[in-house]
């Protein structure tokens, strides 16, 4: 099988010949991509004050990739018509996309689309953000509007030239729990997610999200409204066990927990921790993607840990 046919059976359950491989280049990766030139959902990194195409500043205040928003651009919803809305459909914006899709070749490829709850808080702040959730709704519903229809947009534009996957990132928990409150999550959120996969299956796409944090409480809602993939790079703050129960519904992408094992762990430790991994949430015929931390620095992982990590995955034949 072509890495394009691993990881799509993989995440359709059909029964891969393997593991895929989502790695650092000396070990392998089944993934590709391509993208805008640039997305209104970049996110500003150097160490200097930078600001995005909506006007949030950013500064980076560590050794990490992530910087956080210092400034926000809409601190009061009487301005909302003054926001600076990037036009996602701007020809410079994607010019050359049709060579840089071509480049991907037999690999997978995932594409970005537009995230649609962090970028509503870097644009009011987070405080505001769950504020708004009780007390501006109709408001926060209609920037959600925005950037679901900037997602439309960009998989029309991506399903020609031969998109395999659809991903945005949206943390979504604390360590315990899930940010606001799962019914309010529901209420608002759900209907913009769902109209978003719908139109990601439509256009021969398969669904990922990036989400972190304690976030169980709402993932049979992801599952139910067409999410193929979850992302996440810790599990045992809500535990594998509890994760194992979706085991079949969906594809887990995950590396070592970021938090609770790469940093603090063995090697042997490690090790033992990809398997369990591979037992508890995939299939024989799929549902389990292993990966690594694309920042190990930030996330204090040693060489040797990544090594060990990415060396065993390579090891382990599909689960039984």
């Amino acid at each position: 099988m072509t890495p394009k046919e691993i990881v799509r059976k993989t995440v359709a359950f059909e029964k891969p010949d393997r593991l895929a491989r989502s790695f650092p280049e000396k070990y392998g990766n089944d993934f590709g991509g391509f993208g805008m030139n640039s997305s209104p959902d970049g996110r500003p990194s150097s160490k200097k004050e930078e600001t995005d195409e909506w006007g949030a500043v950013w500064e980076n205040i560590g050794i990490c990739k992530m910087g956080e928003v210092k400034k926000f651009p809409l601190l009061d919803w009487a301005d909302f018509d003054k926001l600076t809305i990037p036009d996602i459909r701007d020809p410079k914006r994607w010019v050359g996309i049709e060579e840089r899709a071509a480049e991907v070749g037999d690999q997978y490829a995932l594409c970005g689309g537009i995230s649609m709850y962090e970028r509503i808080h870097f644009i009011r702040g987070l405080e505001n953000t769950w504020t708004d959730i009780y007390l501006e709704p109709d408001n926060l519903k209609k920037l959600l509007d925005i950037l679901v229809d900037m997602n439309l947009y960009v998989i029309e534009r991506y399903a020609p030239l031969g998109a395999d996957g659809f991903i945005f990132c949206d943390d979504w928990g604390l360590q315990d729990r899930l940010m606001i409150q799962p019914d309010k999550w529901r209420e608002i959120w759900k209907p913009a997610y769902a109209k978003v996969y719908a139109a990601a299956h439509a256009a021969g796409m398969q669904t990922f999200l990036h989400s972190c944090g304690f976030i169980t409480d709402i993932l049979d809602d992801l599952i139910e409204i067409g999410l193929d993939v979850i992302q996440m790079d810790q599990q045992l703050n809500m535990g594998l066990d509890k994760l194992g129960e979706f085991k079949g519904g969906i594809t887990f992408w995950c590396p070592v927990d970021i938090q609770a094992v790469m940093g603090n762990h063995s090697l042997d430790d490690i090790r033992a921790y990809c398997h369990t991994l591979v037992e508890t949430l995939g299939t024989p015929d799929g549902g389990f993607l292993p990966k690594w931390y694309g920042d190990p620095v930030g996330a204090g992982h040693g060489e040797e840990a990544v090594d060990a990590m990415c060396e065993e995955f390579l090891k382990i034949p599909m689960p039984k």
